[in-house]
């Protein structure tokens, strides 16, 4: 493992974070076990907040909403994952990205947040000339395949104990898109799913580490927006 952030230009907000990408893939199980201690420590003031960037060996992740009839072909390890949503696909070549933030000192609204991250990825994705979009009623983020049709290229998952969250969001760079077919990824069977090296975009792992870490101001920034929104809210209630 290693820090992003001594490589790259200080950002205002990001600077808050501890930034850290693996090159190895890390095996689900470890990940999990990693992020819940992380996540204790922040929930108790004794760690810091965490942006972890990784991918992992092939895996099936169940959601705490996932529909067993939706996992077709089990062919790799079906883990529970213990976030929101339903069956997701990790494996070689799809970048996550797992945060560790501490929504109690960022406004306390898990939908910002969602809505934030998805902005996020959206915003990176542009960098490298993929015009994506969010989707009504469609967790996740969505883009035009080289078919013409819709197809997801991101999925977002959260957990949120104690203020503090878990887990976060994927984008496929150049996975096997076959591996999805084992499952319905997240429980949406009449879209497919893309990457950016179908799309003709050849990213590493570093350079999208790289651009996502320079959009992170945008990220904690539409947090921090909207806490003092919430308190200037409130400020104006008591007030009245």
């Amino acid at each position: 493992m290693a820090s992003i952030a001594p490589d790259l230009a200080p950002l205002t907000h990001a600077a808050a974070l501890e930034w850290r990408h693996s090159d190895d893939a890390v095996p689900y199980t470890h990940a999990l076990a990693e992020m819940d201690e992380r996540a204790r420590g922040v929930a108790a003031g004794e760690r810091g907040e965490l942006a972890w960037m990784l991918e992992h060996p092939p895996v099936y992740t169940a959601g705490t909403s996932a529909d067993p009839s939706e996992l077709v072909d089990p062919r790799f390890e079906v883990i529970e994952a213990g976030r929101g949503g339903r069956y997701t696909y990790h494996g070689p070549g799809q970048r996550v990205g797992y945060l560790m933030i501490d929504l109690g000192k960022r406004g306390k609204d898990v939908r910002c947040f969602v809505h934030s991250i998805e902005g996020w990825v959206i915003d990176t994705l542009s960098d490298f000339g993929v015009e994506a979009w969010r989707a009504p009623g469609r967790v996740g983020i969505w883009c035009q395949d080289i078919d013409g049709r819709e197809a997801k290229i991101g999925a977002i998952g959260v957990r949120v104990r104690r203020w503090v969250t878990m887990h976060g969001f994927s984008v496929n760079l150049d996975p096997d898109l076959s591996h999805f077919g084992g499952i319905v990824p997240c429980g949406i069977e009449e879209f497919g799913v893309t990457s950016l090296a179908r799309l003709g975009k050849q990213v590493s792992n570093a350079e999208w580490d790289a651009a996502l870490y320079a959009r992170a101001d945008g990220f904690l920034g539409a947090l921090e927006a909207a806490r003092l929104a919430a308190r200037d809210k409130r400020a104006k209630s008591h007030e009245e």
